[in-house]
């Protein structure tokens, strides 16, 4: 057995029926021009079924030790691992429309994974209009990040139509491609010699200057809780209440939609900003609109946390590298240029925190700064103290048209864990000239949230009239 890491754990500790803790998405693909649809899907379904020979840790199942469920946990070799569990097949009703595709991965996406198998299940989903199909993932976020789930997509696929793969994407043929592609055939590690080996004592220096960069880190956080950071945003602070910050039921509601990546490039220019920061003034033009029409926007604006990956170029083995910096969303400014300006000040003084910590740095100064959350969620008592209004996520993806067997790839659209205070997650994916949004929400407590969908797009062309580039 291998002993989970606490930062991977840490979702483990959290879940409960009401709130899964598992990420995944739906990868749109249209069937090649001429293929039999029946024979396509059954070689698809065929490919994960390939093998049981997965990479660490999609074959392995949670076992607990002397303590119990909060005590370590430990990742158990399955060595009778049933992938037809795993790989399911599913049609929609007709019409097969987006709105059927969404639904049936809110219904998906509201169940917890069995923790008596491996943590992960698949769904391929035929039935969709105009020769369409999908594939909807669901894995446990302390078996992936977001990171690593775009590299499982990269494992799947190719950016040459004609290539074949049979293979699964959680097989290690699969992980020994993308580490291949990526970099040339990784070299183990030299042994280093008795001369080479550090001593305790330098082992103890590097853990203390470690710890005081970060601890000086916090100071800084400190300073910007009492209002002397500049725009540095923390969490906790002047995080309003909304209904966004309640208690989540084990429904979910799932939606998503694509705009060009242009646009939002078109903007960033104009204003000397990133296109996250873009992202992110959409965002909260949506949000503002959506609490309006509620009747219930705060004084203060809301704010979100916006993970950052941590990840070495070379790392493919860690389930999650990441940290995250805190971003004042402006939702109490009527002005778009006013929002967009709040987002990009808090932005950069967030990004000016983490430029000075190196990974590890960077993720034990998310440790200790989301500790509070989980504890909250552990006690029940995260709605009453939200540390975030939401959680804003941009990932960048392949830039390039994917395919698997002949059939291109038509979006990536992300779902990630809501849980009790945040009711709310966005997340983002860059994809071949396009930002695809998944949108995850609790159905009863953000009703309505295929509104954000509608609002967004009015948030993008105000900006884009106030830029100028429209």
């Amino acid at each position: 057995m291998r002993r989970i890491e606490l930062t991977d754990a840490a979702f483990l500790y959290v879940e409960s029926r009401e709130t899964p803790m598992h990420v995944g998405g739906i990868n749109l693909f249209r069937f090649p021009e001429g293929a039999d649809e029946q024979r396509f899907m059954q070689r698809l379904g065929d490919a994960y079924r390939s093998t049981t020979d997965l990479r660490e840790p999609f074959g392995d199942y949670i076992e607990t030790g002397a303590l119990g469920r909060f005590g370590p946990l430990y990742w158990k070799r399955d060595d009778d691992i049933d992938l037809d569990f795993h790989v399911r097949h599913s049609a929609l009703p007709k019409p097969g429309r987006y709105r059927e595709l969404f639904a049936l991965t809110s219904r998906l996406h509201s169940t917890l994974l069995d923790r008596n198998r491996p943590l992960w299940e698949v769904h391929l989903i035929e039935g969709l209009q105009d020769r369409q199909f999908a594939i909807y993932s669901k894995l446990h976020h302390a078996i992936i990040d977001g990171v690593q789930g775009l590299r499982l997509t990269e494992g799947m696929c190719a950016t040459n139509k004609r290539k074949r793969t049979d293979y699964s994407p959680f097989s290690m043929e699969a992980y020994e491609n993308v580490v291949n592609a990526r970099r040339k055939k990784r070299r183990s590690p030299p042994m280093p010699r008795d001369g080479e080996l550090r001593n305790l004592a330098e082992v103890f220096k590097q853990q203390l200057g470690t710890t005081r960069h970060v601890l000086n880190i916090v100071k800084k956080s400190a300073q910007a809780w009492l209002g002397m950071g500049g725009g540095l945003t923390v969490p906790f602070r002047h995080v309003p209440r909304t209904t966004i910050n309640s208690r989540v039921s084990g429904s979910r509601r799932f939606v998503a939609q694509s705009w060009s990546l242009d646009r939002f490039r078109a903007v960033s220019k104009a204003v000397n900003g990133t296109i996250n920061d873009v992202v992110l003034a959409v965002c909260s033009g949506a949000l503002r609109s959506y609490l309006i029409a509620h009747d219930e926007l705060p004084e203060h604006s809301l704010r979100a946390m916006i993970p950052v990956s941590v990840r070495a170029a070379d790392d493919f083995q860690s389930s999650n590298a990441v940290s995250f910096i805190t971003a004042n969303l402006g939702t109490k400014h009527d002005d778009p240029e006013d929002r967009l300006r709040t987002v990009m000040e808090s932005t950069r003084a967030g990004k000016e925190v983490l430029n000075g910590l190196s990974a590890t740095e960077a993720t034990l100064y998310a440790g200790l700064s989301q500790m509070p959350l989980f504890v909250s969620n552990l006690f029940g008592v995260a709605e009453w103290f939200p540390a975030f209004s939401t959680t804003i996520s941009n990932l960048p993806g392949p830039r390039k048209q994917l395919y698997w067997n002949g059939a291109p790839m038509l979006g990536s659209y992300p779902a990630s864990a809501i849980f009790h205070g945040f009711a709310l997650n966005i997340t983002l994916v860059s994809y071949n000239g396009n930002l695809d949004f998944g949108i995850m929400a609790c159905r009863r407590s953000v009703p309505g949230v295929q509104r954000l969908i509608d609002y967004m797009d009015e948030a993008l062309v105000e900006l884009e009239w106030m830029a100028g580039v429209n």
